[in-house]
């Protein structure tokens, strides 16, 4: 009888599936490195660079130079109440962005928002249908469907909702990650925090470039308090990330989506399994040291240790 059950035993084991271990633990970081004249550096190689978690030194376990790596972007573009002088400037500029940046290989997703946030466009390569379903947003179409399932609003605008729920559709996919947004940073009516969203990119690895516009009375003035809110809060989402702030409002944008685009094209990408192997949920302090004197890497901040 013991015989038998030893070999019943036997066979459950060997029918039973073969388990696969998946490394969930690895930290990613994405980063930028310039000189002392504020030109980005390529070429350089994992030895030269020194990761640091709350100071303790990191092994780099993976390593690459994005410049081949497909890229896949989310433009937000706010449709809110105060940016409808800008409306226009956002098609133009956006349409600007794109022929600069995106390749073959390269996909990039629409979400238009004000109180509702809208997927205008799910990921394409195509610029011109991506352009058209913009256009037909713009118009007054409302076909398309809603992004997050965050309760409806009656008004306001949600552009942390909006942060939020598009980085958490760029999450797990291959390449380069990136968000640019189009707005004033402005925000009354979303279900999520500005560090939710914080947290939400800097976990997923996502890059996020802020393109502001303001009322231009506001900008000569300086003293509209709602806009210096806005513009303090983009500045912070996009540090806070590893991407940068840019201001729309009285200039060509040119420079910036030519900044944004030589950026994209010039990342430097980490992996590390942090010596702290708790996830006791607390923020972890991350820098990037250069070995080379005069280099200066940008990359976000941290990550909570979930």
């Amino acid at each position: 009888m013991r015989w038998l059950l030893g070999v019943c035993a036997a066979v459950a084991l060997a029918q039973e599936p073969a388990r696969i271990a998946v490394d969930v633990q690895l930290v990613n970081l994405t980063a930028t490195v310039r000189d002392a004249r504020g030109a980005l550096v390529p070429g350089l190689t994992k030895d030269d660079f020194e990761i640091l978690e709350d100071g303790a030194p990191q092994s780099v376990r993976f390593f690459a130079r994005q410049t081949e790596l497909p890229l896949s972007a989310g433009l937000l573009v706010d449709f809110s109440g105060s940016q409808d002088e800008f409306v226009k400037r956002h098609r133009r500029d956006i349409e600007s962005f794109l022929k600069s940046v995106v390749g073959k290989k390269d996909r990039v997703f629409v979400v238009c928002f004000g109180n509702q946030l809208r997927l205008v466009s799910q990921f394409t390569s195509d610029i011109d249908a991506l352009m058209d379903e913009l256009r037909r947003f713009e118009k007054g179409e409302r076909k398309y469907p809603r992004l997050g399932d965050d309760p409806p609003r009656e008004g306001g605008t949600a552009f942390y909702d909006a942060v939020y729920h598009a980085t958490e559709k760029l999450r797990g996919e291959d390449g380069r990650r990136a968000l640019v947004m189009f707005s004033d940073g402005q925000d009354n009516a979303s279900a999520h925090h500005m560090l939710d969203a914080i947290e939400a990119a800097q976990s997923a690895d996502v890059l996020l470039y802020n393109v502001r516009y303001t009322t231009t009375e506001a900008e000569k003035k300086r003293t509209g308090a709602r806009d210096l809110y806005g513009q303090r809060v983009m500045e912070r989402m996009a540090a806070d990330t590893g991407g940068v702030a840019f201001n729309a409002s009285n200039q060509n944008p040119k420079p910036a989506f030519d900044a944004i685009a030589e950026e994209l094209h010039s990342l430097y990408e980490f992996g590390f399994h942090s010596t702290n192997p708790g996830r006791d949920g607390r923020f972890r302090k991350l820098e990037i040291r250069l070995k080379q004197p005069g280099l200066k890497a940008r990359a976000k901040s941290g990550y909570y240790a979930r």
